[in-house]
């Protein structure tokens, strides 16, 4: 049987109506998929309704061959259950999707993945852990999957592609189009980069609230372990964390200040049990293919906090100014609050402390580097 036809009974199998995942696969252990859909086969033997009945004795032939000429035009390949593409990971959760549309390398699909997702609203300081993780995990070899987002998500495929590394964007919309519009150019890269851009909706699928969680249920069914950098407390990031606990992956989460609403998530899951996460080491360890990156890794992790330590010694010495300033977004008034120096010679300080490096002026006050 060829490509297009199991693709086109795998997308009749998709859209028999009011019948789960586990039962459609269950029909094709029992009878086999081909066999389902062939007119000879007696479908009383079958509990299944009139309708269920009706859709497999009848598909939809002319939306499916639409289906698959739209995947065509818009240059993705649609990887079936069945395919030695299809991740194997995906295949242990409870719901995986029966076809996947793909852009890029769909090979990298079954690449040892970890996932790094967060808030669209992150902080300047959230960017930057989702770069330097991300960095880091492809350095090691491990492909990094996100969402697409703004935000989190958005950074930790680009800090991927920063090393040369692979990255997987899983979205919730047809591959015809980008959601948001604005990461039309970092989509691309990621194809362009040798990455993939993976959906299990089909072209013209326009994003609606409910395709999320179901995007999101992917993003961790595919990973080893899922790293959450920023969330809220009520967020996707959190129901991601969520699905890769029901599926059995190990969840990691970065520790914010107590006053930073987006760390609120991340702290919650730490509370319950994450793994708390202070460089791509902690990750790395859970992985023990990867032993030797961690090695590598750790010595120059090692050798940066030392470093970075020096530094931030020296420049306390010079400056002790440079202590009423958080990793957080820090207010100008805070930092005359706790300096208790007059505000000019505060702003004078804090200009001088930016141009040494040692700070940076962000929309509501300034971030210690």
């Amino acid at each position: 049987m060829s490509q297009y036809c199991k693709s086109s009974l795998w997308l009749a199998l998709k859209f028999i109506p009011r019948l789960s995942i586990q039962k459609k696969l269950q029909l094709v252990e029992k009878v086999g998929l081909k066999k389902l859909f062939s007119a000879d086969f007696d479908l009383s033997t079958l509990s299944l309704s009139d309708n269920q009945k009706l859709a497999i004795r009848h598909p939809n032939w002319e939306k499916i061959n639409l289906i698959i000429e739209e995947s065509r035009t818009c240059h993705s390949t649609i990887v079936a259950y069945e395919d030695k593409a299809y991740p194997t990971l995906l295949k242990e959760i409870h719901d995986p999707p029966l076809v996947l549309f793909v852009r890029g390398d769909k090979n990298l699909l079954n690449n040892l993945q970890v996932a790094i997702v967060g808030s669209r609203h992150s902080t300047c300081t959230g960017n930057d852990i989702a770069l330097k993780l991300s960095s880091d995990l492809s350095e090691s070899g491990i492909a990094v999957t996100s969402g697409l987002a703004l935000g989190i998500d958005a950074k930790a495929h680009i800090g991927a592609m920063s090393k040369s590394g692979k990255t997987i964007a899983v979205v919730a919309t047809g591959l015809d189009s980008v959601y948001p519009r604005r990461h039309l150019k970092l989509f691309r890269e990621i194809i362009n980069n040798g990455g993939v851009v993976v959906s299990e909706f089909p072209p013209n699928t326009l994003p609606r609230a409910g395709h999320f969680p179901k995007r999101n249920r992917i993003i961790s069914g595919m990973s080893a372990g899922v790293v959450v950098v920023e969330a809220k407390i009520k967020s996707g990031s959190l129901l991601t964390a969520k699905s890769a606990l029901e599926q059995n992956r190990e969840v990691f989460s970065v520790p914010g200040s107590i006053f930073n609403e987006q760390s609120q998530g991340c702290n919650y899951l730490i509370q319950q049990g994450a793994k708390l996460v202070t460089s791509s080491a902690d990750i790395l360890e859970e992985f023990p293919k990867f032993e030797l990156q961690l090695k590598k890794q750790t010595t120059k992790l090692r050798t940066d906090l030392k470093e970075s330590t020096k530094s931030d010694k020296q420049d306390l010495f010079l400056d002790p100014l440079l202590a009423s300033v958080g990793y957080e977004i820090t207010p100008i008034d805070v930092v005359v609050s706790r300096s208790k120096l007059p505000t000019d010679v505060v702003i004078t300080r804090l200009t001088v402390l930016e141009l040494k490096g040692a700070i940076s002026a962000v929309p509501g006050g300034y971030l210690r580097l």
